[in-house]
């Protein structure tokens, strides 16, 4: 058991459950009946598509699960997809598409992290739902995502506020199936995972040519799936492991022939960017990187040490205690189904198609209805030895059909330019191109409609609620509408208030009226209010003089803001103000936000930083500094 679980270090799993609706019957033998006659017919109706399928680490399976608790007896599953991601989508499409095929069905799918397609549309979640109140909520049925909301209508069950168990939540599908799908918006974030199935299968597939031994060759010609156990036995060697590849006694270099192998993209990567000098006591060497045939021999000599790792695993094992798949209760159910949907395409049975169909509808069986550690099936490495006991091996027609090996297929995308990532970046985000000013005419009110409005939204220990939909088009800066919004926001501007510490300008106008003066309390209220505008001018006077009262741009009489310089201006450009009265000149404040906001915008070189990432939560999007670009090319190298 140890030696079959030490290949699953991965913690990436994903589990899904299949439910039957209530109604049907009640009595828990006849339900199980029920339930493994829809494994049968399930796995027969997904065999075309499964029967080829090159898993990354454990195949989709299913098997009958009693009841337990609050959950009633179900038929379900887990699958260990490791770093390939389109194994859990995939199972995704699978799960939706068993709903709509089998319509008295519903299914559940979560992964190590919880509810990941909750978290796949997170951008487009109701408030209410919260990783709290979100168990048993989230189902498949009739090919529709369904969410169930916290409130009945029609009051069929007491609403439970925090949590639901599996058995109310199927009373509602059962008593109102089409009354709980999920958003447009989230069914269109999940749907766009899952789209392109089946006909996305042979994209996540790329062939290559590969120089090994010629019994990796016939293997992989009986079991091609087999190709994921040993690069997963390559990519996750240790040093014990390496001490079996010193001398090779299954695969040997000298019996190398030319093949073609086919792998997923995400088994192809892996084995390829691994950097890998072989021991030279094993035998297998690299030719120079020129060499026409380098890459074949590098993907060979890796995949050899792969199959020769499994089988060092399983050493001494014995592969007795198997059983074959017709001993299996479902194996009758499940060949009848696959007759009855023409998997065998109408061969004559004992036919050599009709025979290699049957063996991988077997395969297949075992993969998708014995748990992956059970001793009804063999390991990976036991699998492999017992093939090389049985499989005969001809030299010289595998040499003969080197000649007429399809081509190797194109692998340059491996290599991830700065535009195809910008495009993912950008396909992930949901965002659409951003038009420039003369294609389109932005309302410059929608500015001020987006500050204002992030400024009133709630804001707690769980973030600020963003007032702008992130799937939009983000809205052209423009210096005077900001200035404009922002202004509202801070309040009044310098000449009207000198002090951001004052409530507002109707405090000052106390000090001016000759109403309620007779009241002590407005009294002392106005006197207070004259210290703190005294005191404040004390302070303007004494920073005035400073370095951070000479840092703001303050405005001119003429009302016209301008940088400080060094040299006096003309006098005759300007109209001359005493030295105290320009140190006390009002600050003006839009001038001086905006220019600091686009000095840090600028500073930040098109990376993520807190300029950018302050106004893009208002959805203000700042153009690229294009005058900076201008510049920087212009000097002198």
């Amino acid at each position: 058991m140890e030696k079959k679980n030490k290949m699953l270090v991965v913690e990436d799993f994903v589990e899904y459950h299949l439910f039957l609706l209530p109604g049907e019957t009640s009595d828990p033998a006849k339900l199980k009946q029920i339930l493994q006659r829809y494994i049968e017919e399930i796995l027969a109706k997904l065999a075309p598509l499964l029967a080829d399928y090159i898993w990354q680490n454990q195949a989709f399976n299913l098997k009958y699960k009693s009841r337990k608790g609050d959950v009633p007896a179900h038929i379900g599953g887990i699958t260990h997809f490791g770093d390939n991601i389109e194994d859990e989508w995939f199972i995704v499409y699978l799960i939706q598409q068993i709903t709509v095929d089998f319509p008295d069905l519903a299914a559940r799918v979560e992964d190590n992290d919880g509810e990941f397609l909750l978290i796949e549309a997170a951008d487009f979640l109701p408030k209410w739902l919260k990783p709290e109140n979100s168990d048993n909520r989230v189902f498949f049925h009739r090919g529709k995502l369904c969410i169930i909301p916290l409130q009945q209508d029609e009051g069929d069950l007491p609403d439970p506020a925090s949590s639901m168990n599996v058995s109310q939540a199927l009373m509602l599908l059962s008593a109102h199936p089409d009354s709980f799908p999920a958003a447009e918006s989230i069914a269109r974030a999940i749907k766009k995972r899952i789209q392109g199935y089946p006909e996305k299968i042979k994209d996540t597939f790329h062939r290559a040519h590969c120089l090994v031994p010629a019994e990796i060759k016939a293997i992989l010609k009986e079991r091609p799936q087999l190709v994921s156990a040993a690069i997963q036995a390559f990519y996750l060697r240790d040093p014990i492991d390496l001490k079996s590849c010193r001398i090779f006694h299954h695969f040997r270099p000298e019996r190398r022939v030319l093949t073609s192998v086919t792998f997923t993209k995400c088994l192809y990567a892996q084995l390829n960017q691994q950097k890998f000098h072989p021991d030279k006591r094993s035998g297998y060497t690299l030719p120079a990187l020129s060499h026409p045939k380098y890459k074949a021999m590098e993907l060979g000599m890796k995949l050899a040490h792969g199959f020769e790792i499994l089988c060092s695993k399983c050493a001494g094992s014995d592969a007795s205690d198997t059983r074959p798949p017709s001993q299996s209760p479902l194996w009758t159910g499940f060949l009848s189904n696959l007759k009855k949907n023409d998997f065998f395409k109408g061969e004559m049975e004992g036919s050599a198609q009709y025979c290699e169909l049957m063996k991988k509808a077997e395969i297949y069986f075992q993969q998708s209805v014995y748990k992956p550690d059970s001793s009804a099936i063999l390991s990976p490495g036991e699998e492999v030895l017992k093939l090389l006991s049985t499989l005969t091996v001809n030299m010289d027609d595998m040499k003969k059909e080197e000649a007429h090996l399809p081509p190797d297929e194109d692998d340059r995308w491996l290599d991830l330019t700065p535009e195809k990532l910008g495009q993912i970046l950008q396909n992930a985000a949901g965002s659409k191109d951003f038009a420039t000013e003369s294609e389109e005419q932005y309302n410059l009110s929608e500015v001020t409609d987006s500050v204002k409005a992030f400024m009133t939204k709630v804001s707690s220990h769980e973030g600020a609620e963003l007032p702008w939909n992130p799937a939009e088009a983000p809205i052209t800066f423009d210096v005077q509408s900001f200035t404009s919004a922002l202004e509202k926001i801070l309040g009044p501007t310098p000449e009207e208030l000198d002090s951001d510490d004052l409530d507002s300008e109707e405090d000052f106008e106390l000090l001016n009226s000759d109403e309620d003066l007779d009241d002590p309390a407005t009294l002392l209220n106005a006197e207070a209010l004259q210290g703190l505008h005294s005191y404040m001018d004390v302070m303007d006077r004494e920073l005035a003089h400073t370095n951070i009262g000479k840092s703001f741009t303050k405005k001119t009489n003429l009302g016209a803001a301008h940088p400080k310089t060094d040299k006096a201006d003309d006098s005759n450009s300007k109209e001359e103000v005493p030295a105290d009265k320009s140190d006390l000149a009002p600050v003006d404040v839009d001038l001086n936000l905006v220019t600091n906001l686009l000095e840090s915008f600028s500073s930040q070189s098109g990376l993520a930083g807190p300029a950018s990432n302050l106004l893009q939560s208002m959805g203000v999007h700042l153009p690229d500094n294009t005058d900076q670009e201008i510049a920087d090319r212009s000097l002198p190298h």
